[in-house]
């Protein structure tokens, strides 16, 4: 094996079976017993087997194409829309994967400066490194914190609930180290040593689990409170190429009207997802005024999701609407799609004919304001799309909440892995928050996920389902303070590894 390992051909394909295999612990898989093989392979075969930083590199970007080549193969299927885009899938597949796995060689090339050795140390600093290069791959650029190997518990609820006081990323960084545990049994410690350390480790591994099992304990007996309004989201599960052809939109918005099914007795706030009719601008909205008016009563309110324009610039907005179509509220999105919503170096791309991949030639702006909104006394956050997967950005100016409104066109996902992934955010938000989550899509998992990430209600079929009532919990430690948790987390382990390394160089 050592010489096999020698052979740096050999190392290199070995970490990118080992990305591979370590993505099958992400959703929907969520096969969690995997992080402790291939992790600890990935730190062994650093520590006794790669020597030069070039070398180093090459092994950590190789586990990150891996990894990533298998759990976003799904992102070229929203290039099949576009005959423009097709002949790119084939580079996209490759490229995308390639580049999100520079980050992971950067994590490993990183490591080589600090001499690894068999000691407990070389857990830590591989740790430091990995959470914060993933920290930063979640905000450089724009950021895409998908698929961080935290999202591997989203299954394990009770290990989740420690995200109210820490966050993803804090969480992100103890998995790692978590996960990392085996690779002791490899080290040079006396079998005691090994034992302990090990024991200890698992010991606050249960301790987290025992804490979070109460916490959801407790929260079950709380009572639920009944909502002001009744909120009926609706799944549409309309084919994404119907959005695309700018035809039938009145056909359209009829069979959306029917399919929510209004009952003019009771109060109701109908939720549809984003884009659901994108073909028209919130300034048309005043055509379908009967329509609306047949159908809907003072009792109702629409949410959905539209294209709306100001002074030359095209927003993708979620809008709220009386029974007359009337525009009430309205929010832009914050946080763009590149190439989805925008196409970076527009003026480049548009000479050789690419426009971005959703409706439309123009790109769509960015807004920088997210207002609480206010609909018959239910206060919520509303977020589009992907806004769903950035942690400590939810609500800035801190004002308090009921629940957190998500809408989303997930047939970009195709019927892939992809929609279950994008879930999964939904709970770690909920946890982090300590927040409802309400989220309507269309070809996607449409869901109600309670304060403490358990999905209450959930449908991926053409339907809908009803919240009448919640459970509210306090606020959260990490909605008070954030992201700035991480840090503190990131010193704490700096100063930890300094002590072992001075300890161990005696």
């Amino acid at each position: 094996m050592n010489s096999f390992l020698e052979n740096k051909a050999h190392l290199i394909l070995i970490c990118f079976l080992l990305g591979i295999l370590t993505s099958f612990s992400l959703p929907p898989y969520n096969l969690v017993f995997i992080n402790f093989l291939t992790l600890p392979a990935l730190l062994y075969i650093l520590v006794n087997y790669v020597d030069r930083k070039i070398i180093s590199f090459f092994a950590g970007w190789v586990f990150g194409f891996g990894y990533f080549i298998s759990n976003l193969y799904w992102i070229i299927n929203s290039m099949k829309f576009d005959v423009n885009f097709k002949f790119f899938i084939p580079f996209a597949l490759i490229l995308i994967p390639l580049f999100l796995g520079i980050f992971y060689g950067l994590v490993t090339f990183l490591c080589n400066f600090f001499n690894l050795k068999n000691k407990f140390s070389s857990i830590l600093i591989f740790s430091i490194i990995f959470g914060g290069i993933e920290f930063v791959r979640s905000f450089i650029f724009g950021g895409f914190p998908w698929n961080l190997v935290v999202f591997s518990l989203s299954n394990n609820l009770p290990f989740l609930q420690i995200l109210s006081y820490v966050g993803t990323y804090s969480l992100n960084l103890l998995s790692i180290t978590v996960f990392l545990l085996p690779v002791i049994f490899f080290f040079k410690y006396k079998s005691l040593t090994k034992f302990l350390i090990f024991s200890l480790s698992l010991i606050l591994v249960v301790i987290n689990f025992l804490y979070g099992s109460l916490v959801i304990k407790n929260f079950e007996k709380k009572n639920h409170k009944n909502l002001s309004s009744i909120i009926r989201v609706i799944s549409p599960n309309i084919p994404i190429e119907r959005f695309l052809t700018n035809q039938e939109t009145e056909k359209n918005i009829y069979e959306l009207i029917t399919l929510s099914d209004p009952n003019k007795d009771e109060k109701k706030i109908f939720i549809f997802p984003e884009g659901i009719i994108s073909s028209i601008y919130s300034k048309d909205l005043k055509f379908f005024k009967d329509i609306f008016k047949e159908n809907y009563n003072i009792n109702h309110k629409v949410i959905l999701g539209i294209n709306s324009m100001n002074q030359n610039k095209i927003y993708n907005s979620l809008v709220v609407l009386n029974n007359e179509s009337e525009l009430l509220y309205k929010y832009n999105k914050n946080k763009l799609v590149p190439f989805g919503e925008f196409l970076p170096f527009e003026n480049l791309f548009n000479r050789i004919g690419l426009k971005k991949i959703t409706q439309g030639y123009q790109s769509f702006s960015a807004d920088n304001k997210r207002e609480i909104l206010n609909i018959d006394k239910l206060k919520f956050i509303p977020l589009i799309c992907y806004e769903i997967i950035y942690s400590g950005k939810i609500n800035q100016n801190k004002k308090y909440y009921d629940f957190i409104l998500n809408i989303s066109e997930d047939g970009w996902f195709g019927k892939s892995i992809g929609p279950v992934q994008h879930l999964s955010h939904s709970i770690f938000r909920s946890i982090e928050e300590g927040k409802n989550v309400i989220r309507s899509t269309n070809n996607g998992v449409s869901a109600f996920v309670n304060p403490k990430g358990q999905i209450v209600k959930q449908i991926s079929q053409k339907g809908y389902f009803d919240v009448r009532k919640i459970k509210r919990v306090n606020k959260t430690y990490f909605a008070k303070y954030g992201n700035k948790i991480f840090f503190y987390f990131v010193l704490i382990y700096i100063i930890f590894t300094v002590i072992l390394k001075i300890r161990e160089n005696k």
